[in-house]
């Protein structure tokens, strides 16, 4: 046989080769969700990841025909919930919603650790990276703290304590950094979620807080929070007029939280295809991206090493300011 067309008969016989695995794998990839899901979110109800994790359950339903239903599993910093998906059996029935702070922070302030990152029993893998966005940070009315010079003044000068929505969460870092960043002393004041730890700033209990826009925003318009910083790179959409913490002229004080989707470490590499395509679906959908952007949320969409890159670059960043401020659990 002539060498040339051995050659290209032997090369078409491995591009119908290839095509064909790669044709089987999809066939076998399994529909999902094609059981009932548990989603479990690691902070109380009612805060901006608890409210997409229900809209994304909501969807699923809808588009599956299969109950998809979110409990919370708030306590230990987020801990508690992410753990029970890790020791969850890896079949893609249970998945993990909620934000990074056990994963990025958790691990340096805590003296033990029931999970880590990883594709192996008893383990945690991102599935997706759905959204990220900043906090505000505002002051009590009733204090009388109205500028970030004031602010700083004050916690020069006497000390201020800010409310947080419990030990690990992205408020207790936001308290972390800004001590650092400012060089002020400010006292952690933990509480069991991010309602009680605005209310506790609305009574004046606390001098301020790093909270979620969201949860602060009615308390701006109606002038019992005095807003003095967003702490993500660019403005909120809810809040334009409040500068950000760089344009005050503290730009280490960003701090941005990430709201993802894991599941347990050893579930098969084809139940993890399937499970992202079907958030990613729905996250990235016009009324999903509407939802994200009504809560300041900005959408991102990360899989696989991406998605990874994110959690350990900022786990890297918060490792150094928890040693540098001896940032730990109260």
């Amino acid at each position: 046989m002539n060498p040339i067309r051995r050659n290209a008969l032997l090369a078409l016989g491995a591009v119908s080769l290839s095509a064909i695995c790669c044709t089987a794998a999809l066939a076998q990839a399994p529909a999902w969700p094609s059981k009932p899901v548990r989603i479990v979110n690691n902070f109380p109800a009612g805060g901006p990841a608890d409210i997409i994790a229900r809209a994304v359950a909501e969807a699923l339903q809808k588009s599956s025909g299969q109950s998809v239903i979110v409990e919370n599993k708030p306590g230990a910093g987020g801990n508690i919930g992410a753990a029970e998906v890790a020791r969850a059996a890896a079949d893609g029935n249970t998945v993990f919603f909620g934000i990074d702070t056990a994963f990025t922070v958790n691990p340096h302030i805590f003296p033990s650790m029931p999970f880590k990152l990883g594709n192996k029993a008893g383990e945690l893998r991102p599935l997706v990276v759905i959204s990220s966005n900043g906090l505000l940070l505002g002051t009590s009315a009733a204090k009388g703290i109205r500028s970030m010079p004031e602010l700083i003044g004050a916690g020069k000068s006497r000390g201020v304590n800010f409310s947080s929505g419990g030990p690990g969460s992205p408020g207790h870092l936001g308290v972390a950094i800004f001590s650092q960043a400012a060089n002020v002393k400010i006292t952690h004041v933990p509480y069991k979620g991010n309602t009680p730890a605005v209310l506790a700033l609305l009574s004046g209990e606390v001098d301020g807080g790093i909270l979620s826009s969201t949860g602060m925003l009615p308390h701006v318009k109606s002038g019992k929070v005095v807003p003095i910083a967003i702490t993500s790179r660019q403005r909120s959409g809810l809040l334009p007029d409040v500068p950000t913490v760089a344009e005050l002229g503290y730009p280490d004080l960003e701090n941005e939280v990430i709201t993802l989707c894991m599941v347990p470490g050893a579930t098969p590499e084809p139940v993890v295809a399937a499970m992202q395509k079907a958030v990613l679906d729905v996250v990235s959908s016009p009324a999903l991206k509407e939802r994200l952007a009504s809560m300041d949320m900005r959408f991102e969409g990360l899989t696989g090493a991406a998605a990874t890159k994110r959690l350990t670059d900022l786990s890297t960043r918060y490792a150094k300011i928890v040693k540098a401020t001896a940032m730990k659990v109260e």
